[in-house]
Formats: C-alpha cells, sequence, structure tokens
C-alpha cells in the first residue's frame, strides 16, 4: 500500500499520521472510508477501509490518496481533487492530475 505525499484528509479524521497506520495494519478503520486510484478504467474508487481486511483484497497495488470518516466527506475530497486538477489545467482528470504530482515529487526527490 503506498499513499499519497499530499494526502487528502477529511476534517474529521484528526491524526492523518494515525489514520495512515490503521489502514496500513488493519487495526480499527472500520471507520474510515478510501479513496484510491482506481485499478479499473475509472479514474477514483471509494471504499470502506473494512474492505482491506479482506483475504483476496490486493493491498500491495493500492494508492491511497484520501481518507475520510464516512462516504459523504469521501465525496467532499474527491470535489476538491477536482478543483485543484482544473487549476492544474487537468480538468475531469483527477488520476492524471494525481499521477503527475506523484511523479514530479518523485523526480524531485
Amino acid at each position: 500500500m503506498k499513499f499519497y505525499e499530499r494526502l487528502y484528509t477529511g476534517k474529521s479524521i484528526g491524526n492523518p499520521r494515525n489514520a495512515k497506520r490503521r489502514l496500513f495494519f488493519g487495526v480499527g478503520c472500520g471507520d474510515l472510508y478510501v479513496i484510491s486510484l482506481a485499478r479499473s478504467a475509472d479514474q477514483l474508487d471509494i471504499f470502506s477501509a473494512s474492505l482491506l481486511k479482506q483475504r483476496h483484497f490486493d493491498k500491495k497495488t493500492l494508492v491511497v490518496v484520501g481518507i475520510a470518516s464516512d462516504r459523504q466527506e469521501a465525496i467532499g475530497l474527491v470535489e476538491r481533487m477536482l478543483e485543484d486538477a482544473g487549476r492544474a489545467g487537468m480538468e475531469g482528470d483527477i488520476r492524471g492530475y494525481l499521477q503527475g504530482e506523484m511523479e514530479r515529487r518523485r523526480r524531485k526527490g
């Protein structure tokens, strides 16, 4: 599991570091929602973190770009991502925007 460096978090997520740790180890994360880069042709996936506990779920390739406390808050984060992508000139291409940001930071680092 990888986390986007500038992880989007909902206002109700008090400590993002703690939320990331909970997701990574799968402990006490049933109240969290995850926004990740989609594994299909879609741009993003939104799902309950409780799915991460399922044995068949492939966490190795998961790229988490946002964490929220409920589905409504997750949708609000996606709206923020859409606005950020639009400001960067990539209107409607959230996935491309986030991947581009990750690549730029990888080159800098």
